[in-house]
């Protein structure tokens, strides 16, 4: 019975592409031509940041400069699904900024897929980067929370929607570039109860990588819990 309603509203509202709502097969998703103009990650990249590189004939796992020269890494992985381009921004700013809150669905399907790595090594908890209760107010949602939600169904992990807070108000970090974003998110968060990751392997999870300023202040306020691990996992990522 549930198969023929599902057939009656897929003719009379049939799934549309989140982009340019032109008629697809399936809920969340893409028609071909949006997907094309998506440049999804994938190998080669650097085996620590996750950082892409140029098309090598290589098959070793390699570093990138950055993460050749750090000897205290702060995280352990870190993936990212796609590029933040001109091409494919959109949907990130849609399910952002205006209300499309379906889009979670589509962007935590990629960043389960690129974060393959980052489950082999073990997940015990996914924890969103946190809003300050005023934006989150004036916004409605966190959309970093969202897509936590949505890995945490696709995975069975658990999420931690409370011990980590900003409890500092921030300006938004698209108005700054390179320093000034360091400033701007330092020290802003916080974990509440110093047990709440302790022991832990904790999934970072943002929509968009950056400079990476604010994934660092959240890591250094979760590492003061001694957490086992830490790792970063976003939708897209500026290259």
């Amino acid at each position: 019975m549930f198969k023929f309603f599902r057939e009656i509203l897929d003719i009379l509202l049939p799934p549309r592409c989140k982009l340019c709502g032109k008629v697809v097969a399936d809920d969340d998703t893409l028609c071909p031509d949006c997907y094309n103009k998506f440049d999804f990650i994938s190998k080669p990249y650097c085996v620590h940041c996750g950082h892409p590189f140029e098309e090598s004939s290589s098959s070793r796992k390699m570093l990138c400069a950055t993460c050749a020269k750090d000897k205290k890494p702060w995280f352990r992985l870190c993936r990212s699904a796609y590029r933040y381009q001109e091409e494919s921004r959109n949907l990130i700013l849609s399910f952002k900024f205006h209300d499309c809150t379906d889009d979670a669905k589509i962007l935590a399907k990629w960043m389960k897929q690129a974060g393959e790595d980052i489950w082999d090594k073990g997940v015990d908890v996914i924890v969103p980067v946190p809003l300050h209760y005023t934006r989150l107010v004036k916004r409605k949602y966190n959309q970093a929370a969202m897509l936590a939600v949505e890995l945490s169904k696709m995975t069975g992990i658990p999420v931690d929607l409370t011990h980590l807070v900003r409890h500092r108000k921030t300006r938004p970090q698209v108005e700054f570039s390179g320093h000034v974003r360091v400033k701007n998110v330092k020290g802003a968060f916080s974990v509440k109860s110093i047990n709440a990751f302790q022991g832990k392997r904790v999934l970072l999870v943002d929509d968009v990588l950056t400079t990476g300023s604010t994934l660092r202040e959240c890591a250094k306020a979760i590492s003061k819990a001694k957490p086992k691990s830490i790792d970063l996992l976003t939708a897209a990522r500026v290259c």
